[in-house]
């Protein structure tokens, strides 16, 4: 008997390794569509349906200059301007329990990441599903932001190493705490099966902080269009969606700042009134994307394409959503109020094989739409927080099996030339990674 669960388990493992990729975004399940999915299925229901799940992703990179600043995975050492890393080190447990029928009925899931660094918990969360009508479904804990499709697309199969400046600014660690409504008609043959609408209240900060910093909880909505086949089984494959973000912080101080036009040009205006102290300083973002794939006969064409804009509420040397108030010698700093918008677009093309694909990425990021250029200025109030950045990344993947793979990516950083010192021309911050990823 022990005999047979060993060797059970050892086909589990194997299933799973060769299924390392069906999990595509943050928030997936297993695949039950396909045959690794169902012989999952047929084991989980022997052995308390437990999955195991994980990658490693070592990688070298050098920059154009020593001490960097990027994110193309952190800044650089002061004297460094080349560097090995384990960029991420991820091991996952799911937990899903089936009724009778095989329907989900509840579904947990823990993932920790380990590299030199540190480890830090990036999922743990529990979900429960409505199984009457097969409607909705409730997930409570820390998860993925229902919000923008490269937020919530997993770096295991993502082709650039890093998700763009824009989502890991307005999106740190991409992950929160707080509950989801998922509604979606899990219906076999329904009409309304491809859309989905999630929305959740969730703490806000994120895993940039350690804990809540104010009262305040954030709204955030993704209606999504589920990939959906067009003219029959061996057409385009398109995918889409809409997002919303309502939120913010609450300020703790009576001062905060907005780029205001005086005097015939923008300046970063102080507010010093008393009303401010308690107010509600807005993070309101909003977006849209859409994913189309083209068969070839040897692989697929496909485009990618997101945009955001919205209110960003940060501090006077970053527009990055902070993970703790600002405080500075003891005193609470003073709140930055900017308008933004930022897009990305994606080129992927299989080249005669499935097993390579060429990577070509555009995204930009503009902080602060009301003001650019020589405008930018010190003495105006504005700082690196507020200079619009470009990138354009082109790079190789080489898929030598479902549990490994080669990157080899270049991304040309360009900010817009400005008055700020530092930032008159373009500073040489271009990164190239090569990067190994194993997964089982």
């Amino acid at each position: 008997m022990k005999k047979k669960a060993i060797i059970l388990f050892l086909m589990y493992l194997l299933l799973w390794s060769g299924s390392a990729y069906a999990q595509r975004f943050l928030m997936d399940m297993v695949d039950t569509t396909n045959q690794v999915g169902k012989g999952l299925l047929s084991i989980y229901e022997k052995y308390n349906r437990v999955r195991i799940s994980g990658y490693i992703q070592p990688q070298f990179q050098l920059t154009t200059t020593e001490g960097a600043e990027t994110f193309d995975g952190g800044n650089f050492a002061l004297y460094s301007d080349s560097r090995f890393m384990l960029r991420r080190g991820r091991l996952r447990v799911d937990y899903t329990h089936l009724t009778k029928n095989g329907d989900p009925s509840t579904y947990f899931v823990f993932q920790f990441d380990g590299t030199e660094r540190g480890f830090f918990t990036r999922d743990f969360f529990g979900r429960f599903y409505e199984n009457k009508f097969k409607l909705f479904s409730v997930t409570t804990g820390l998860f993925a932001r229902p919000f923008g499709y490269e937020v919530n697309l997993s770096s295991a199969t993502r082709e650039s190493p890093e998700r763009g400046r824009m989502s890991q600014i307005l999106m740190k660690t991409e992950r929160d705490i707080g509950v989801m409504l998922t509604l979606n008609d899990r219906r076999k043959n329904s009409r309304f099966g491809k859309i989905k609408l999630d929305i959740g209240l969730f703490n806000g900060q994120g895993l940039s902080g350690p804990t809540d910093f104010d009262g305040h909880k954030d709204l955030i909505a993704r209606l999504s269009l589920l990939p959906t086949k067009m003219k029959g089984s061996k057409g385009p494959t398109l995918t889409a969606g809409v997002s919303g973000y309502l939120g913010g912080m609450t300020s703790q101080s009576h001062v905060l700042y907005r780029a205001t036009q005086v005097g015939g040009k923008y300046i970063m205006q102080r507010d010093s009134s008393l009303r401010n102290q308690h107010k509600l300083a807005p993070r309101n973002y909003a977006g849209a994307d859409m994913q189309l794939i083209i068969p070839n006969q040897r692989g697929a064409t496909e485009f990618r394409a997101e945009y955001m804009f919205g209110t960003q509420t940060a501090t006077l040397l970053t527009s990055e959503s902070p993970g703790v108030y600002p405080v500075t010698n003891g005193k609470n700093d003073p709140l930055y109020i900017r308008r933004f918008d930022g897009a990305y677009f994606y080129f992927l093309q299989h080249l005669g094989s499935e097993k390579h694909q060429l990577v070509l990425k555009y995204d930009w990021y503009d902080p602060n739409k009301k003001v650019a250029g020589t405008a930018l200025v010190p003495d105006d109030g504005f700082t690196k927080a507020d200079l619009r950045f470009n990138s354009l990344g082109a790079g190789y993947v080489y898929y030598a099996n479902p549990n490994l793979k080669f990157i080899l990516y270049y991304n040309r950083v360009k900010n817009e030339k400005s008055g700020l010192p530092g930032f008159e021309r373009d500073a040489n911050d271009d990164v190239f990674t090569g990067r190994v990823q194993y997964a089982f």
